[in-house]
């Protein structure tokens, strides 16, 4: 399917240039190992690459935020230690690989006889980049982003199944996980006494250095090292595996879930690795469902990649994979509640503060506020999306808009019409309401899981929780009438409270006259942003 650019066994060259992307290790990392074994010299190199920097494709929110932007840079300097104590370096430049590789090549006594390794991605703006880079020199790419291997695969990825179920059941029986690619313990020298490069810091990019929060469930640093430290930890330390299962829908604090999401989004660990070391534990301690299941996850991650590859730029069309033709509403109000946790459902809330405060969200709480704002506000998902994009710490292209899209209802989820009850939600994992309280101190006296609906206390509680709805604390923006099941005032949700202007009834969604395809074409060349988004336009 790569031929064109996938590695050619007897290519061999002087120089090999390994270009660093989204594979920020050195164990199980084949580009490198395969740049290593064909030059005489290895020149690794990371490039900041202005494109990550400027806004998201429709919305304009930054693409790399503070919190990624300082994951980010704390694993380039892991990288680069983690180099020279096998006998090499990073090399470290800012710039678009396609002009700065040529540039470097000036620099070498002879351009003959240079060669690009790196590792395959499947998304449009990387895959230009790979095109770009390739139209000058020789190109080497080689696939390993995802657990199982493309070339193992049982069917095309063309034929990929377009339910999650059936691609598991079928790669679980069918085929097998590579072994780890070892990395010699002292690399081929450099081609000549280049400039390192220093690794830039937030000045360089116009955004200031986050501060820390001590209430993330994520308190841990970037780069290969801090990620095998957690693999360790969370395996043979703790034995948290063994209970991840029970515990993974938790909210509060780093050990309800394996937090391996950054490392993997950033390649500072390989879903081998983490595979791999899962069965040496289930060898040597216990096997159960929760050791099992953190590899269902990791295929998971692997399915949404292959649908990535499958589907090509449908990934980010307004309809989605299925092409459904969805008239999404334009509320700028309601969005902007959203973004900023305010929207008077605390459990919404809740999250969304977390995301803008830490770069860091649950997979529950992502689950709830996706279908909170596709299915509740009606919204267009790519709006969530790119939010997301911006602030997350564990960016991953596919596994992001995969998820959105899953969310919405317009991408691989079997069940028609999946939505989220955000209320139940909350009294399910979020039963006394700890959570809520942590992230929205504003309801702090409100102390029991009556903090999820809060405009169904009592004047009473509420004035003994301090809480003035509409003043300290927003009445909802909408009401679901599903909610009203969760709550101990029946019917309470069958209106809007006293001040709530803004409250919708939802409705469903009438059809667009214009398909997917054509809108994201439409959208070549034209105006973009939020106040492009918005104008013009009545909230719906």
């Amino acid at each position: 399917m790569f031929s064109h650019i996938m590695f050619n066994k007897k290519m061999a060259s002087k120089v090999g240039i390994c270009l660093f992307r989204n594979d920020l290790r050195i164990h199980d990392n084949e580009a490198l190992f395969v740049a290593n074994q064909k030059s005489e010299a290895l020149l690794p190199l990371y490039c900041f690459d202005p494109c990550h920097y400027e806004g998201t494709y429709h919305y304009k929110f930054p693409k790399t935020g503070g919190h990624r932007l300082k994951f980010l840079l704390e694993s380039i300097v892991d990288l680069r230690e983690k180099l020279k104590s096998i006998g090499s370096n990073l090399i470290v430049r800012k710039g678009k690989p396609e002009d700065v590789i040529p540039e470097i090549i000036k620099t070498f006594s002879s351009e003959a006889d240079v060669s690009i390794f790196l590792h395959k991605e499947v998304t449009d703006e990387e895959t230009k980049v790979e095109k770009a880079i390739e139209s000058k020199l020789p190109v080497a790419a080689v696939w390993g982003h995802t657990l199982y291997h493309i070339e193992d695969l049982p069917f095309q990825p063309k034929h990929l199944p377009d339910v999650y179920t059936q691609f598991r059941k079928r790669v679980e029986s069918d085929v097998p996980v590579r072994k780890l690619i070892l990395i010699p313990d002292k690399l081929k020298p450099l081609p000549c006494s280049i400039d390192p490069g220093e690794i830039p810091g937030f000045a360089d990019f116009n955004l200031p250095r986050p501060e820390s929060d001590p209430r993330t469930a994520f308190p841990f640093s970037g780069g290969e090292s801090a990620a095998l430290e957690r693999l360790n930890s969370y395996l043979w330390e703790t034995n948290n595996v063994t209970t991840y299962k029970d515990t993974r829908n938790g909210m509060i604090g780093p050990e309800f879930s394996t937090k391996f999401s950054p490392w993997l989004a950033h390649g500072c660990i390989s879903a081998k690795k983490i595979y791999w070391e899962i069965k040496r534990y289930e060898k040597e301690r216990t096997a159960n469902q929760s050791t099992y299941w953190v590899i269902f996850e990791l295929l998971w991650r692997d399915y949404f990649y292959y649908i990535g590859l499958k589907y090509g730029n449908k990934l980010f069309f307004a309809g989605g994979i299925k092409g459904d033709n969805v008239k999404w509403k334009t509320n700028e109000q309601h969005f902007k509640a959203w973004q900023e946790g305010k929207t008077g459902v605390p459990y919404v809330d809740a999250n969304m503060r977390e995301l803008a405060a830490t770069g860091f969200m649950s997979n529950r709480g992502r689950q709830n506020v996706a279908s909170f704002l596709t299915k509740d506000l009606q919204l267009d998902w790519r709006l969530g999306a790119e939010w997301f994009e911006s602030l997350l710490i564990d960016h991953d292209v596919c596994s992001n808009y995969g998820n959105w899209l899953y969310g919405a209802g317009i991408g691989n989820d079997p069940r028609e019409n999946r939505k989220f009850n955000v209320v139940k939600q909350g009294l399910d994992y979020d039963e006394e309401g700890n959570y809520v309280r942590l992230w929205v101190p504003e309801l702090a006296g409100i102390k029991t899981g009556r903090v999820h609906c809060i405009w169904t206390a009592s004047k009473v509680q509420l004035e003994t929780g301090n809480v003035v709805l509409g003043q300290t604390y927003p009445h909802p923006i909408v009401l679901a009438p599903e909610w009203s099941k969760h709550v101990n005032r029946p019917g309470s949700s069958s209106s809007a409270p006293k001040g709530s202007k803004d409250y919708q009834s939802p409705r469903g969604r009438g059809a667009s006259a214009t398909s997917s395809r054509t809108q994201h074409t439409q959208y070549a060349g034209q105006k973009r942003g939020l106040d492009f988004y918005f104008s013009n336009t009545k909230p719906q």
